[in-house]
This record gives structure tokens, C-alpha cells and sequence, in this order.
């Protein structure tokens, strides 16, 4: 398996940054004819990254998580989610692979036919499952859920919704970083703006410090799709901010800088009614993706976001450069 191009990029980092390779890179790139109005529209395909075919974007960051989780001697691994949590169900399975059990604090969010299929398949993931209900309650629970799966004096490694940490944040520079190889080798020009769906924070802020490392000027238009935590421009910013100062301090150049003020932009009008809650544009974006370009999209992430962009193209927001899109629906 291929080394990660972050540690080609700083070398330094190898022994102190561990890698667990976890699928095939790098992700394939694509034009989308005839889907935008204006824009030269390009796709980033995550959607088959992951052993077995098990695609998106929660896979990359487990690859630079379980690792750690490892080297720190943990034995599982806790982590929250809604009840619909693709997160969840990717840390589950990768996680047993890796010799690690894990823990779930479950959240309440609007069930369907797909939040049911994901709850059978959590069950079976071999998980442990606690149903919190409520944001508060999971809160209130910590300790103790801290404390039910500790192994003796070792406590689980806790990795926040998404597994959006600073560390989890690097499975997206390393999409960046292929990204900016794919643009050197000219399999498609550099883009304006690379798109992304927000649910936690940690793939834009990851691709913004990717794309600066790999030297394009490229910005990331991030389309928040949840509302129960701060995904506001600043605070993904910060996430950024937090990710370079991780690799500093495990060796990385100490005047690595980090993403400029201006690299990322959340967009909230593409919500909808609100976190795992299907929207008209998305439905729309949804059915013409799969009619006009075989993308294949889920209504809670990735359709909202590709509404946004359709939207913003037609209104000319997009500065009429290439787009790509980052597709991180892949098959569960």
C-alpha cells in the first residue's frame, strides 16, 4: 500500500504520525457534463474508498484514528452520532478489523426508511449502542459511559461526532493532496472552488489545509447540513487552525501556517428544515444528478450540498471558474 501523500509532503512526520491504510488511492476524478449552468463542473469520487467498497469520507479519517487509538494502548473506541450515523456504523467496522471494540452514544433525529436500515446494521456492526435521546443527556452521560468502557485504568479513546478532532481532520488533506497531484499531472484544471457537505466540520477544515499544502489557491464552499453545532466559517477555520498545530507539534515545519482567513465559505440557506431532514432542493439536485451524470446521492449530506451548488452556479456566485464536487456518499 502507498505511503500517505502527507507523509510525502513532510517527511518528518512518518514516525510520528502513524497511517493505517484503508482503500485504494487516489480517488478518481471526472467531468459532470450538462449538470451546472455555468460552471465547468468536475466530481472528486470518495464514494468506493474503503476495503470491500464501503465508500466516503469517514473512512479517511479512520485512517489516521485507529492508529492512534493503538499507539495510545486504548482497547475501544467511544463515539456519539444520531441514530442514522454513518460515522458510527464506518468506526464500528473498521475498528473490529483493527482489534478495537466500540462504544456509540446515540442521539434522536427524524427516523426513515434509510435511519431503519442503519440502525439494523449498527446493531449488527457488533457495537455497543447507548440510546441517549437527547444532546443533554449524552452529556450528562460521559462519565459514566467513560467509565462502563474502560479496561481497568484505561480509559476508551473518545473521538467527537463525525471524528471531527484535529487528527481525524487529516483524512481530508490527504483528499486535498490528491487532488492538488491530480491538477499537477493535468487530469483536470485547478479549480476555483471545491465543494463539500458540512456535518461536522472536519472534511472542509481538512480540505482547506490540504489545498494550501498542495499549493493550489483553491477555496472550500462548505454547505452546512446540520444544525446542532457550530459550523460556522470561524469555527471550521479553527478546526483547520487546531490540525496545523497538531503537526507541528508531532514535527512538522514550525512556520506551517495553516489555511488564510478567506480559504473557507459555509453557505446555511440549503438546510431545510433541519439535520437528517430531506429538503425540496435537495430531492430536485438529488434526481437530476442521477438522470443528467449516474451520481448516486443520499438526502441528509451530499444532495443538499450539490443543490447549493447548482444554485449558487445558475446565480453566478461561483466566479465562473472549474468546480469539483466532493462526492462522499459511497455504499453502505
Amino acid at each position: 500500500m502507498p505511503p500517505p501523500l502527507l507523509h510525502r509532503r513532510c517527511p518528518e512526520l512518518a514516525d510520528s504520525l502513524p497511517f493505517l491504510r484503508l482503500g485504494g488511492a487516489p480517488t478518481p476524478v471526472r467531468r459532470l457534463p450538462g449538470l451546472a449552468e455555468r460552471a465547468e463542473l468536475w466530481v472528486k469520487d470518495e464514494s468506493g474508498y474503503g476495503d470491500g467498497g464501503w465508500g466516503g469520507n469517514k473512512v479517511r479519517k479512520l485512517e489516521w484514528l485507529l492508529p492512534e487509538a493503538r499507539r495510545r494502548g486504548a482497547r475501544t473506541i467511544l463515539t456519539v452520532g444520531g441514530l442514522g450515523t454513518n460515522w458510527g456504523l464506518a468506526a464500528a467496522r473498521y475498528a473490529r478489523e483493527a482489534g478495537l471494540a466500540v462504544a456509540l452514544g446515540l442521539i434522536d433525529h427524524p427516523v426513515d426508511e434509510h435511519v431503519r436500515a442503519q440502525l439494523d446494521r449498527l446493531r449488527a456492526s457488533g457495537a455497543t449502542l447507548h440510546f441517549l435521546r437527547t444532546k443533554t443527556r449524552l452529556v450528562l452521560a460521559a462519565p459514566w459511559l467513560f467509565l462502563r468502557h474502560a479496561h481497568g485504568r484505561t480509559l476508551p479513546y473518545y473521538l467527537p461526532a463525525g471524528g471531527s478532532s484535529p487528527l481525524g481532520t487529516l483524512g481530508a488533506v490527504e483528499i486535498a493532496l490528491e487532488l492538488g497531484a491530480q491538477v499537477a499531472a493535468g487530469e483536470l484544471p485547478e479549480p476555483t472552488w471545491l465543494v463539500t457537505a458540512v456535518g461536522s466540520g472536519g472534511t472542509a477544515a481538512g480540505l482547506a489545509l490540504g489545498l494550501g499544502l498542495a499549493g493550489l489557491r483553491t477555496r472550500v464552499l462548505g454547505i452546512v447540513v446540520n444544525d446542532t453545532l457550530r459550523l460556522d466559517s470561524p469555527a471550521v477555520l479553527g478546526l483547520a487552525r487546531r490540525s496545523t498545530a497538531l503537526l507541528r507539534r508531532r514535527g512538522a515545519d514550525p512556520d506551517l501556517t495553516g489555511p488564510a482567513p478567506d480559504a473557507i465559505r459555509t453557505e446555511t440557506a440549503w438546510l431545510g428544515d433541519g439535520y437528517a431532514r430531506p429538503s425540496t432542493a435537495g430531492d430536485r439536485a438529488l434526481a437530476r444528478a442521477r438522470a443528467r451524470s449516474g451520481l448516486i446521492l443520499e438526502r441528509t449530506y451530499t444532495a443538499k450540498a450539490l443543490a447549493a451548488l447548482l444554485d449558487l452556479d445558475a446565480a453566478g456566485r461561483l466566479d465562473g471558474g472549474p468546480v469539483v464536487f466532493l462526492q462522499t456518499h459511497g455504499p453502505r
